[in-house]
């Protein structure tokens, strides 16, 4: 066994096994005739601070509300739905037939040409879908690429001028008690943001995506926030608001947003056209329990024991071997094996 603390990222180059293909963790370069241009990629955070006084307690976050809320908008869908009781004859005089089926959530415009992105099942199976902009000005929106994977559809409206839209936060930089701000379409009742902070980070026990990698946070987030915009006290898009725990069915303050570095990485594939690179490890791993933790003489249990390893993988080719424990990747830590994926 040995432990692991680092993998050098350009070990672990791309390579393709049975079409798979491993992307870099770092977002792919936007051009401007490829993708839209995208900005807040600055490495280093502003310096954080509690408020020092009552009057700092008493700042308002409508000047950060009122430079993002134009950038997200409404989603609208519908589509045709046969629906039948199974006899002709009852559904002749019950009206069982064609029915409009619809939905709404919401989406983010995260270029001045109309990309918007929003969680995949507010436009799964649907037929039409409409984007209704903060000024109440409606279009049609193209679907360019979905990927219910990580729960991610990018869509473009033609507006036929700029539009006001999000530059990214870098997600990767995102603290634990940072404050952020919730914006979308709760219940269709219209846009609302809802303020809280970011409760937890890398949340992978969430049976949402193949890819469970959320930012968890407190914002209330209720049925019509899916797609909507999670930001940063800069205005910025720190994720894609997707998920909610709830019982009820209402905002329990658990609820999870896609980080803005995987979305940015969605959004670049479907800009450029092609198909969407998938990250792969090349091998089976497993979460490093307490128990394991005691066998491997580990003074905690933390990381990825590696399993069997494909030989053409980007692990085996970074020296990897069966037994090894993974507990950071380019300087990112590998919490459990949801992680390393």
């Amino acid at each position: 066994m040995r432990l692991l603390f680092a993998v050098v990222a350009a070990a672990l180059s791309a390579s393709a096994v049975s079409g798979a293909s491993w992307a870099q963790p770092t977002p792919i370069p936007f051009r401007a005739a490829q993708a839209p241009e995208m900005k807040g990629e600055a490495m280093t955070p502003a310096p954080r601070q509690v408020p020092g006084d009552a009057t700092e307690v008493k700042l308002s976050f409508a000047p950060v509300v009122e430079q993002a809320a134009p950038a997200v908008v409404n989603i609208y869908t519908s589509r045709v739905v046969n629906r039948s009781t199974g006899d002709p004859f009852f559904d002749r005089f019950f009206g069982v037939g064609p029915q409009k089926q619809n939905s709404l959530g919401s989406g983010v415009i995260v270029s001045r040409d109309g990309v918007i992105v929003t969680n995949n099942h507010v436009i799964e199976g649907m037929t039409e879908i409409k984007a209704v902009l903060s000024d109440r000005r409606e279009f049609t929106a193209k679907v360019l690429l979905t990927d219910p994977q990580t729960d991610l559809a990018v869509l473009r409206i033609a507006a036929g001028e700029p539009l006001p839209y999000l530059e990214f936060a870098n997600s990767d930089a995102a603290e634990v008690g940072d404050i952020v701000l919730a914006i979308g379409n709760p219940f269709g009742v219209g846009q609302t943001v809802t303020n809280g902070i970011v409760s937890a980070l890398a949340r992978t026990a969430v049976s949402i995506s193949d890819y469970q990698f959320f930012i968890q946070t407190d914002a209330a987030i209720n049925p019509g926030n899916s797609g909507g915009a999670l930001i940063d006290t800069e205005g910025k898009l720190l994720g894609v608001n997707t998920a909610i725990y709830s019982r009820s069915g209402g905002s329990n303050g658990i609820g999870f947003a896609i980080p803005a570095r995987l979305v940015q990485q969605v959004i670049a594939s479907a800009t450029r056209g092609g198909g969407l690179a998938r990250p792969w490890v090349g091998a089976t791993t497993e979460t490093v329990t307490a128990d394991l933790a005691k066998v491997l003489k580990l003074d905690r249990p933390i990381g990825a024991i590696v399993g069997d390893l494909h030989p053409a993988g980007p692990l085996a080719k970074a020296g990897l071997r069966q037994g090894d424990v993974v507990v950071e990747i380019g300087g990112q830590p590998v919490f459990d094996a949801e992680t390393l994926r």
